[in-house]
């Protein structure tokens, strides 16, 4: 990819001044508008990114803009030790939506993960006197990258060089349920932790009876349900939550990424059972609900609440699916995924059609060695959508 000079100035002060810890395409975004972004040398790309499942209202949205223009202005911090408005504004409307019971606010996806970690030992070290303690999750799963939530992702390339890491962790292969059952042997585990969608494993779809199963199985042994929504709630697969295609309710739901748009923040929902575990001192984050954040979810909890947006993210995810499943491609294995979440197995590098595509005016994302991930905004038009199709079909 021919590099504009303008590119390789950003380039070489960022391999100056920056830790080497993403391995970036050469594009240098400015700006954008609904679904499509444009570069610092003025050439645009379509999104079928969104920041990595992120800017869920896309760019440049009317009503988000406003609302962080306006809190900006007026208030972007006051901590926890006092109430702020928009953030009592944000929680009762995540709970209504969601029909769970309590709220907590944070900053990220690990920090959510995490803190739902922290309720589910603390709820069994006191009901079971210190005896449980160990996080059941599944093989390729991903949870974050802290400490905890690194060993609660089932992937051992992310443990490399971390040690010694915390202890208290079991792994468990997605869809069998034979081997879930033999592992609900292990008396000492208090959570299974679970994702709707296995996003950076591959897009893959948790398989209804299984997970249906697993949960039914954890509820009969007290051991809390943690589902991690970081990537597949929010809208993405066209409900609220991932979970919502099954007959299930998990205990806990964590969450970030779309929630506010393009500002940092994470929660966790909880049912009545383990609502009030955390008291004063147990938990806490110094930006966590945050006037300024907490404005841009008001905008994005009132979105989802439209029944129709939800539809609409389901109708696009199926006609993006059905589109490229029509191409016939040998090169494609398999395409997967539910709404806007979706992976697209082939033959060769995926990194390699990544770079391509940006080429050509799209951006797209990879979730392992082959396959290309799909996470557009929410709001992407079906002009922004078939212009974005015609240059993947081109890439591969």
């Amino acid at each position: 990819m021919e590099l504009t000079q303008n590119v390789k100035n950003i380039q070489e002060k960022w391999d100056k001044n920056f830790m080497q810890t993403y391995a970036q395409i050469p594009v240098v975004i400015d700006k954008g508008q609904g679904a499509t972004v444009t570069d610092i040398d003025g050439k645009e790309y379509v999104d079928f990114t969104s920041g990595i499942g992120v800017s869920s209202l896309g760019y440049g949205h009317k009503g988000l803009v406003e609302a962080i223009q306006y809190q900006a202005a007026k208030l972007l911090h006051s901590s926890n030790i006092f109430f702020n408005q928009p953030n009592v504004e944000a929680g009762e409307k995540l709970v209504k939506l969601s029909g769970y019971d309590k709220v907590f606010f944070c900053n990220s996806g690990t920090e959510a993960n995490e803190g739902a970690m922290k309720i589910a030992r603390k709820y069994s070290d006191i009901k079971y006197e210190g005896d449980r303690g160990t996080i059941l999750s599944l093989n390729k799963s991903f949870h974050g990258r802290t400490m905890a939530s690194l060993m609660a992702t089932g992937k051992d390339a992310y443990h490399k060089y971390f040690y010694p890491l915390p202890t208290g962790y079991k792994y468990v292969e997605k869809n069998d349920i034979e081997a879930f059952k033999e592992a609900l042997k292990d008396d000492t585990i208090c959570a299974f932790i679970f994702e709707a969608v296995q996003g950076e494993g591959g897009v893959y779809p948790i398989e209804k009876e299984f997970i249906e199963e697993a949960v039914k199985l954890c509820q009969e042994k007290d051991i809390v349900v943690i589902c991690d929504e970081v990537q597949a709630g929010m809208g993405r697969t066209g409900k609220l939550f991932g979970f919502q295609e099954f007959d299930i309710k998990p205990d806990l739901v964590t969450m970030a990424k779309g929630l506010a748009g393009g500002i940092p923040v994470g929660a966790i929902l909880s049912n009545e059972k383990l609502s009030n575990v955390l008291v004063p001192g147990d938990h806490g984050t110094t930006f966590g609900g945050n006037a300024l954040a907490m404005s841009a979810a008001n905008v994005v909890l009132d979105e989802l609440a439209k029944p129709e947006f939800l539809d609409d993210v389901a109708k696009k995810g199926n006609y993006i699916m059905d589109t490229i499943k029509s191409w016939g491609l040998d090169e494609i294995v398999e395409v997967r995924g539910r709404g806007l979440m979706i992976g697209i197995e082939i033959k060769q590098s995926a990194s390699e059609v990544e770079k391509i595509a940006a080429q050509k005016g799209l951006l797209i994302l990879t979730a392992g060695e082959h396959v290309v991930r799909l996470l557009p905004p929410l709001v992407i038009t079906m002009d922004e959508i078939n212009k974005g199709l015609e240059i993947l079909k081109q890439c591969l």
